[in-house]
Order: structure tokens, then C-alpha cells, then sequence
């Protein structure tokens, strides 16, 4: 892996989840435990790996502030880490995961190498490994391949990876999946890749989902694909279902 002098973290905790309540009504999505721990945390964990990492910006919405600020109180990650909130109290507000991701780089005047990781993910793999994908200064996608198309279809981002394992294309939740190779929303963004999401946005693109971006970005330069090891964990914590089992899988009560 390429020696970096400094490296940010932005985590996108966001916090609404339609789809989980009863238990996100007054709670965001990252701070529900599993296995007795924060979903957040997870990520958390993975990150301080990272030696370059010398900042992390959790990125949340204003409704759920107060939730992540009393958290934080009790986190010692061994590394400098900001709550940012983007100004929006309800999920029709919403600025949208690339919306966001701009938001906080104009907020914090971030012009560094990023990881850029969804707060409401678990996975297992090694994220210094993910990073050598890097070695040659191009963004890079985490990836899983699920194995079945039917367990894809409509719910995750797909992609079609060429014979070097760059992105063709992405897929954001296509109810005709070309593949079973999903993206698990861990990507990293060299500068100059970081630079062109305002490009992106002024070009009047969607700021929803991170694999508009991909997409878009794929179509200027090289994106590698990672794709970890199935014998690896990750859960995407979207319904009361795959919260279950997550819980189950990490020791806790499904």
C-alpha cells in the first residue's frame, strides 16, 4: 500500500429507518446494538486499523445530534473523531449519502485521500487489505458477492467487475441484476477523485445513493473492485430481518 502522509475517515450515519421502526423512531439506525454493541462501533473498530487515518467525521442528520453526542462520550476510538450535522430533521429533507459527503467536505474544508463507509454496515473483512487495492492511486469499492441474483434483486447496488476487477458498471438496486456482486458502501477516494464529487453535483446528478457516483465515476477514470473473502461477514442492517441476523451471528439474540 501506498505510504499516505494523512488520510480522513467520513462515516455516514445519517439515522432515518422507516423500515426498522418501532426501534428507530427515537433512535438512529448506527446505534442499535448488536450483540450488544453498537452497529457503529463495528465500523469504528475497523477504521482505527488504518494508521493514516489521522481524523473521522461522523456524518448524522440534526434530529439524532443529541443521540450521537451523548454516545460519543463513551467512545475512545484512538483517533481524533467530529460529529458534523447536516441540517435536516427529517427523512424528506434528507440530503442524500453524496449530498452529504459534500456537504461535510465543504463544512471541514477536506481536501485529503478518504474513506468514506456507511454507519449502518457490519463486515469483517480487513480494511487494510481493501486499501492495496489503492496502490495505484484509483478509487476503490468494496464488494460482495452474494452468489444468487434473487437475494439481490431491488435491494443492493450491483456491479459488473472486468477481467482486472475494475468496475463496468453499477447497478443501484435493479430489479434485473446482472450479476450477484453487490457493493458493501466502503469506497476509497484518492484527492483527486474527492475533488470531482462537486463536478458530480453541479452536473445536476442524483446526491441519493453512493452508487450513482460510482457509476459516474467509473466513466472517468479506473474504480477497482475489492471483493472480499465470502467467508467474511457483512450485513447490510436494513429491515428487522437482517438485523436478526447479524444479531445471531455475532453472539447476540436474533
Amino acid at each position: 500500500m501506498i505510504k499516505r502522509i494523512k488520510m480522513k475517515a467520513i462515516v455516514l450515519a445519517g439515522g432515518f429507518a422507516r423500515r426498522l421502526w418501532p426501534l428507530t423512531k427515537d433512535k438512529p439506525k448506527p446505534l442499535l446494538c448488536v450483540a450488544g454493541k453498537p452497529i457503529i462501533e463495528y465500523t469504528l473498530e475497523q477504521l482505527g486499523k488504518v494508521e493514516e487515518i489521522d481524523k473521522i467525521f461522523i456524518s448524522v442528520n440534526r434530529k439524532f445530534e443529541p443521540c450521537f453526542r451523548e454516545w460519543s462520550l463513551g467512545i475512545h476510538t484512538g483517533k481524533d473523531m467530529e460529529i458534523v450535522a447536516e441540517p435536516t430533521t427529517c427523512e424528506e429533507e434528507k440530503l442524500g449519502a453524496i449530498g452529504a459527503l459534500a456537504f461535510i467536505m465543504r463544512e471541514r474544508g477536506i481536501d485529503d485521500d478518504l474513506i468514506v463507509v456507511a454507519g449502518d454496515n457490519i463486515f469483517s473483512f480487513d480494511i487494510t487489505k481493501f486499501l492495496e487495492c489503492s496502490q495505484g492511486g484509483c478509487p476503490v469499492v468494496a464488494l460482495y458477492d452474494m452468489q444468487d441474483k434473487e437475494m439481490v434483486k431491488g435491494k443492493y447496488g450491483v456491479v459488473v467487475l472486468d477481467g482486472n476487477n475494475a468496475i463496468k458498471e453499477l447497478q443501484e438496486k435493479p430489479q434485473e441484476p446482472v450479476s450477484a456482486i453487490v457493493s458493501t458502501c466502503c469506497y476509497f477516494f484518492p484527492r483527486n477523485a474527492v475533488r470531482m464529487i462537486n463536478d458530480y453535483l453541479k452536473e445536476g446528478n442524483s446526491p441519493d445513493a453512493p452508487g450513482f457516483f460510482i457509476s459516474w465515476l467509473a466513466k472517468q477514470m479506473t474504480v477497482q473492485g475489492f471483493v472480499f473473502d465470502g467467508e467474511c461477514k457483512w450485513f447490510d442492517i436494513g429491515s428487522h430481518e437482517s438485523y436478526a441476523e447479524a444479531n445471531k451471528a455475532y453472539g447476540g439474540k436474533d
